[in-house]
C-alpha cells in the first residue's frame, strides 16, 4: 500500500514581523552583536519549526532559513568563496560577498566590492552568485557541511527531526557560474534542490547531471560511510519534460530515493494529473524500491486559498496509479515550490485594515503547511476526518469565483478596442531624438539618477504616523513637500542634469501603484524577502484594473516648479506590476498585463498634459518620464519555446503604456539584475528613447557578453542608454577611477558619445544620505571629465 505523507520545501525566513530584517539591519549597524543576532535566528528558526510540527507536517525541512541567501549559504557550505574575500572570515566575509565592504583602520584597509545579484529563475527573489573561476579549487573544505548540520542538530535538539535542504550540485555550478562540480557533491543535506533540471538543458548541463549523480555522488556517499541515505531531488517552477526520460531516470534515479515535481505553474501547459502519472510511470518502472514521489499541489508562488477539492482529487488519482508500481511506497503531498515566496501568515490581516473579503480568499505560508496537511489527512483517513476544512475551503472558492467585485465591463471594452497604432510612436527614434535634444538642451554624458533618493527613517515614521490617522494628511502632504524641495536642492548643488523628485510619497515601486488601481488589493503585513533584509508587499491583483484618478502628476508637476532643469516624471512599467504583485488566476497573464499598461498609458498622458506653474522660471512642461521595467527579462517563460509568445505580449504592453505622447516627450525605461542580453531584441523593440540599465554590480557582464560587443545589449542599442557606474546595494562608495573606467568602456562599446547617460545602477531608497551624495558627487565629477575630454 502506497503512504501519503505531507511536506513543504522551504518556510519564510523573516518572520511574522519582519524580525530578521530589523535584527540583521541592527547588527549592520553595529547596534547588536553578532551573538545576538545568532541568538535571534536561532529563536526564529525554533518558532517556524514548531508552527510546522504543530500542525502536522511529515517532512519539516532545514537549512531553509539563511541570513541573506541560501545560495550565498550553499557557497560558503561548498566551500566556493572568491580569493578576494579570503582575507576577511566569518560573517565579515559572508557579509562582504552580499554587500561589500569598506574599512580603514590604522593598521589595515579593505577595500572589496560586492558579488553580483541576479533573479532566482522566474521569480523576484534576488541570489548572489560567486562566479568563480573555472579552475577554483573549494577555498574552505574543512568548513564544508557546518550549516545544514548544525541546523539539523538544532531541530533535534528540539524534538524535531528535519530534512536538510540544500541547493543541487548542477544548480549550484548553473547559478554561482562556477564549473569545478567534484568541489561541490559533498555536502550533506536530504533534499536537493535541482530547479534547473525543468530547463532547456544543454549538453554541458546534460553531462553535469550524469557526473554528479551517476559518478561524483555515489562515490562520495561510499567514501563518507553514509548508510542507507534518503535523497530527494526537488523540482519546481516547471515540468521536467524531456529531461525525465533523457536525464532523470538514467543519471539521477539510481543514486536517489524519490522525485519533487511542481504541478501549479505547469498548469497552463501540462494537465496537472498526467504529468504526475507520466512521472509515476517513468520512476515506477526504474526505481529501485522504496522510491517517493513528491507532488507540488499547493502553490508556494500565490496568496490564493488552494482549491482543495481539486487539488485532493488530483493526489487521489496519482496514489491509484502509484499503485500499480511496488517500487513506488510513498507520496508526498507537498507545496510547489519553497514558501520562502508567500507572506508569513493571514492571521496579521484580519485584525488589519485589509479588505476582509480579499483577506478570505488568501492563504499565506502558514495557512498553506495547514492546506497540505488537510490533503494529506483527507487521502489517509478519508474526507470525513476533514469534513470542516473542506466545507470552509469550498464557501472560499466559491466566494472568489463568483464575487461581482471580480469583472468591470468597461475595462473588458477598452481591452477590446486597443488597436495597432496605439502600439507606436509617432516617429522614429531617429526624428525624436533631434527634437528632444532641443526641448530639453542636455549637455553631452547627460547625469540623472534611477528615481528614489534615501527612503530615511524620518520618512518611514511620517508615512506610519499617517497611516495610523495620528499624522492629518495635510501636515503630511506638506512634510513630504518639504523633502521634495530639500531633494530638488540636493541634486541641484551636485549638479544633475535631469533631477528626480526622490519618491517620498511611495512606500514601494509596485505597492505604491497598487494601492491606486481598481481591482487591485494590499494587505498590512504581507511581506515577502527580495533579497537580503530587503522584504517587498506585492499588491494582489484580484479583478480588472482601471485607475480612477491621476497617481503622480501632481507631485511631479510640484517638483517641476521648484527647479529649472527638466524634471523626470517616475512610474512602474505594465510587466513588472504584474510580475511583482500577486496575480489572479483565473484569466490569461497577457490579459492582465494590457489592463495595467491602460491604466499607465492614461498616467503617462496625464503627465505630458500637465500644465506647471514655474516659481524659478523653469519648463512648463513635464517632459521626461521613466517607465520602469526591471522585471520584464524575470517574466520570460523557463522554457524557450514559449519565449516567442511571452516578448510579444510583453513588448505590446509596454508600448501600450507608452507611446501615445508627442516626439518631444522623452520616454525612459530602467532595468537592473536579470540576463538581459538574453533578450536584447525585445528590449530594442521597446523603442524607449533612453535605458538605464544596472551594470556596476554585474561587474559590466552586459558590455563583455557576448562576443563582439556590437552584439551585446550595451553595445547593440541603438537608442540612447545609461549602464550604471556604481552599486547601489552598498554603503561602499567607489573612487572617481573606477567609476570613470566604466564610463570609459561603456562609451566606446556604445560607439556614439551622445547617446550615452550617466547614472547609478538603480534606485537610491535603501542608501543613507552621506553615501548617496558622495557617489553622485564623483558620477557627476567622472561625466564633466568625459564632457572635456
Amino acid at each position: 500500500m502506497v503512504k501519503v505523507s505531507s511536506a513543504i520545501l522551504g518556510f519564510p525566513r523573516f518572520g511574522p514581523n519582519r524580525e530578521l530584517k530589523f535584527l540583521v539591519e541592527a547588527f549592520w549597524a553595529g547596534k547588536v552583536t553578532e551573538e545576538a543576532l545568532l541568538e535571534g535566528a536561532k529563536n526564529l528558526r525554533k518558532n517556524h519549526w514548531q508552527i510546522q510540527k504543530d500542525a502536522g507536517l511529515t517532512y519539516i525541512p532545514s537549512n531553509d532559513f539563511s541570513l541573506y541567501d541560501h545560495v550565498l549559504d550553499a557557497a560558503v557550505t561548498y566551500g566556493a568563496v572568491p580569493a578576494r574575500y579570503q582575507v576577511i572570515s566569518g560573517l565579515t566575509q559572508y557579509f562582504a560577498m552580499a554587500r561589500g565592504i569598506q574599512q580603514k583602520t590604522e593598521t589595515s584597509s579593505v577595500d572589496l566590492p560586492s558579488l553580483p545579484m541576479s533573479k532566482y529563475f522566474d521569480t523576484n527573489y534576488h541570489y548572489v552568485p560567486t562566479s568563480l573561476a573555472p579552475t577554483t579549487a573549494p577555498a574552505a573544505a574543512a568548513a564544508a557541511h557546518s550549516k545544514p548540520v548544525k541546523e539539523f542538530l538544532e531541530a533535534k535538539a528540539l524534538g524535531i527531526t528535519t530534512r536538510p535542504v540544500l541547493v543541487g550540485p548542477v544548480t549550484f555550478i548553473e547559478l554561482a557560474r562556477w564549473d569545478l562540480l567534484p568541489g561541490v557533491v559533498k555536502a550533506f543535506a536530504d533534499t536537493l534542490d535541482e530547479p534547473c533540471l525543468v530547463l532547456d538543458l544543454s549538453p554541458a548541463l546534460k553531462t553535469a547531471f550524469h557526473t554528479a549523480y551517476s559518478t561524483l555522488l555515489p562515490t562520495h556517499l561510499a567514501a563518507a560511510g553514509a548508510s542507507n541515505p534518503k535523497l530527494v531531488v526537488a523540482t519546481y517552477f516547471e515540468a521536467l519534460r524531456e529531461n525525465l526520460a533523457d536525464v532523470f531516470v538514467p543519471a539521477i534515479l539510481p543514486a536517489v530515493d524519490g522525485l519533487h515535481v511542481d504541478l501549479v505553474r505547469t498548469m497552463e501547459s501540462i494537465e496537472p494529473v498526467a504529468h504526475a502519472t507520466e512521472v509515476v510511470s517513468a520512476v515506477g518502472k526504474a526505481a529501485k524500491g522504496g522510491f517517493q514521489v513528491s507532488l507540488g499541489v499547493v502553490d508556494g508562488r500565490n496568496v490564493w486559498k488552494t482549491d482543495l477539492a481539486r487539488a485532493l482529487s488530483w493526489v487521489e488519482q496519482v496514489v491509484k496509479a502509484a499503485a500499480a508500481y511496488p517500487t513506488i511506497t510513498e507520496i508526498v503531498v507537498s507545496s510547489s515550490c519553497s514558501l520562502l515566496h508567500s507572506p508569513h501568515s493571514v492571521e496579521a490581516e484580519k485584525t488589519s485594515n485589509a479588505d476582509k473579503e480579499l483577506v478570505e480568499w488568501l492563504a499565506f505560508a502558514v495557512e498553506k503547511v495547514k492546506e497540505i496537511v488537510t490533503i494529506s489527512t483527507a487521502v489517509t483517513a478519508g474526507r470525513d476526518a476533514v469534513k470542516a476544512e473542506l466545507a470552509d475551503n469550498a464557501r472560499s472558492v466559491e466566494s472568489r469565483r463568483t464575487s461581482t467585485r471580480i469583472h468591470n465591463p468597461a475595462v473588458a471594452a477598452r481591452i477590446q478596442n486597443i488597436t495597432k497604432d496605439m502600439l507606436a510612436r509617432k516617429s522614429p527614434y531617429a526624428k525624436r531624438r533631434i527634437v528632444q535634444a532641443s526641448t530639453l538642451n542636455l549637455p553631452a554624458f547627460p547625469t540623472t539618477t534611477i528615481g528614489s533618493f534615501p527612503q530615511t527613517a524620518t520618512l518611514r515614521k511620517l508615512r506610519a504616523q499617517h497611516r495610523a490617522g495620528s499624522l492629518t494628511t495635510e501636515n503630511y502632504e506638506q512634510l513630504l513637500r518639504e523633502e521634495i524641495a530639500f531633494v530638488i536642492k540636493e541634486q541641484e548643488a551636485l549638479g544633475l542634469d535631469v533631477l528626480v523628485h526622490g519618491e517620498p510619497e511611495r512606500n514601494d515601486m509596485v505597492e505604491y501603484f497598487g494601492e491606486l488601481l481598481s481591482g487591485v488589493g494590499f494587505t498590512s503585513n504581507g511581506w515577502v524577502q527580495s533579497y537580503g533584509s530587503r522584504g517587498v508587499k506585492p499588491p494582489i491583483i484580484y479583478g480588472d484594473i482601471s485607475r480612477p484618478a491621476a497617481m503622480t502628476v501632481r507631485w511631479t508637476a510640484y517638483a517641476q516648479s521648484l527647479t529649472k532643469q527638466p524634471m523626470k516624471a517616475m512610474l512602474t512599467g505594465p510587466i513588472t506590476l504584474l510580475c511583482w504583485s500577486f496575480v489572479r488566476d483565473d484569466q490569461p497573464r497577457s490579459r492582465t498585463a494590457f489592463q495595467l499598461a491602460l491604466a499607465v498609458r492614461d498616467e503617462v498622458a496625464d503627465l505630458e498634459a500637465a500644465r506647471v506653474t514655474s516659481a524659478v522660471g523653469g519648463p512648463d512642461r513635464i517632459r521626461v518620464i521613466q517607465i520602469d521595467e526591471p522585471a520584464i527579462r524575470e517574466g520570460l517563460p523557463l522554457r524557450r519555446r514559449m519565449w516567442e509568445e511571452y516578448l510579444l505580449w510583453a513588448v505590446d504592453a509596454f508600448r501600450l503604456s507608452s507611446t501615445g505622447v508627442a516626439d518631444e516627450t522623452q520616454i525612459h525605461s530602467h532595468m537592473c539584475y536579470s540576463s538581459f542580453e538574453d533578450i536584447r531584441d525585445a528590449i530594442v523593440a521597446l523603442d524607449c528613447d533612453v535605458l538605464s540599465i544596472e551594470n556596476a554590480k554585474s561587474d559590466m557582464k552586459l558590455l563583455l557578453a557576448p562576443e563582439p560587443a556590437s552584439q551585446s545589449l550595451i553595445g547593440g542599442y541603438p537608442n540612447e542608454l545609461g549602464p550604471g557606474l556604481f552599486d547601489i546595494h552598498t554603503n561602499r562608495v567607489p573612487p572617481e577611477s573606477e567609476m570613470a573606467e566604466r564610463l570609459s568602456a561603456v562609451a566606446a562599446a556604445i560607439g556614439d558619445p551622445a547617446r550615452v547617460w550617466v547614472n547609478p545602477d538603480c534606485g537610491l531608497k535603501t542608501r543613507g544620505w552621506k553615501e548617496t551624495k558622495e557617489a553622485l558627487s564623483k558620477m557627476v565629477a567622472v561625466a564633466k571629465a568625459a564632457r572635456s575630454a
